[in-house]
This record gives structure tokens, sequence and C-alpha cells, in this order.
């Protein structure tokens, strides 16, 4: 049965932040809210929480994670920026986006697109996201709490526990979360492109 810890959205508990970063270095697979939207996520180097994740979403490893990175400099170590790139990261993070960006070696090889070599990375605004991913000292592996046969993303942690209490190792309540996904924007290319209009504004990138 998973953990259940109520943390305020403002002024995470350190407390309990240490918590979440003890379960997660564990190897656990925690439901937490994000800018937009609960989503699960694992420490990038645990095959098994990867594979507890995908069994969850019942998805295939075709379905690509993201990486959430605390900020430019971090996200800098998995990712090829260049300096236009960078100029639009640095006046858009942290945010409701995903980048689709070239990935670097540090990224293993499974966790990129098999063609392009790329990763989705982002770089949340949520405190409690913040939080967590200062006190693991790493980016996490992320994927949104979607369900195949379901149009919505869950936004309430009471209903996310009632359905996988026997699946995670933790679930965080900071109230309600926003419900949505984040605009994904491709930067590989000359200009950047939509992949997905999401909560992130789109007129910073001319789409």
């Amino acid at each position: 049965m998973s953990q259940y810890f109520n943390i305020h959205l403002d002024n995470p508990q350190p407390r309990l932040i240490a918590q979440v970063a003890e379960i997660l270095h564990k190897g656990g697979v925690i439901a937490y809210p994000t800018d937009s939207g609960y989503a699960l996520g694992c420490m990038l180097g645990n095959a098994d929480a990867q594979a507890r994740i995908r069994q969850i979403r019942n998805v295939d490893d075709k379905h690509l994670f993201t990486l959430l990175c605390r900020n430019l400099s971090e996200l800098g170590n998995y990712a090829i920026v260049t300096n236009s790139q960078f100029r639009l990261l640095k006046a858009n993070t942290p945010g409701a986006y995903t980048f689709i960006l070239n990935a670097t070696r540090e990224v293993p090889r499974k966790l990129q697109h098999p063609k392009r070599s790329t990763i989705g990375i982002r770089v949340p605004a949520h405190n409690i996201v913040q939080a967590i991913l200062e006190a693991i000292d790493a980016p996490l592996l992320s994927m949104t709490l979607h369900f195949p046969e379901e149009d919505t993303v869950l936004s309430e942690a009471w209903e996310i526990r009632d359905r996988l209490e026997h699946q995670v190792d933790l679930v965080i309540d900071a109230g309600h979360c926003v419900p949505g996904a984040t605009s994904v924007i491709n930067l590989t290319g000359d200009t950047p492109t939509l992949i997905r209009e999401g909560l992130g504004d789109l007129a910073p990138f001319d789409l």
C-alpha cells in the first residue's frame, strides 16, 4: 500500500520532501503534482521503476519519458543546446512546457527517440517538484498520469490513491492540481515547431 503525504504547495515541509527523496533513491515510484496535472516519477537510472511506470500507464517501451530538470544548468547536462535555443529556454522556463532537444551521451539510448536521438525535457515551475529535484540532487524521470482509455489527466490526489495505492510507493497531495498537459515544442530544427498545444503560452515561440 502506498504512503500518502499532504505537502504544502507554497512552503513544502522539508521533512516530507526528505522522505520523498529517500523513497525515490530506494527505487520507488511516486505520483506527484506538476504545473500540468499529476505525473508518475522515478530516478533516471532505475530500470525496474521505469518498467513499473510503463505497466501502470499500459504503454510499451516506445512511449518516451520526460526528464525534469531543476534549471538550465542541469538541463545542459542532458541536452545539446545552441545559443538561440538557450535564449528561448531562458526566457520561457520554468513553465508548463516540454522541449524536444538533441540528447547528450548522459541520456541512456533507450530513453531517447530511437530514430532522432532526442529527449523531452521540462523545467517545472511547481514548488513541490522543484523541492523534490533539489532534494534528490538529480533530474526526475517522469510520465504524465494519464490512462490510454481515458481523455483526462488525473488531477485529484484522493482519486489517484484509490486507483493506484497498490501500484505506487507514494502519492503526494498538494490540493487541487491544475488539469491539462504541457505544450510540447520541438527545438531541434531551425525554428520551433509545435508537437502538442497545452498550458504553456505559444506566443513566445511564434506558434
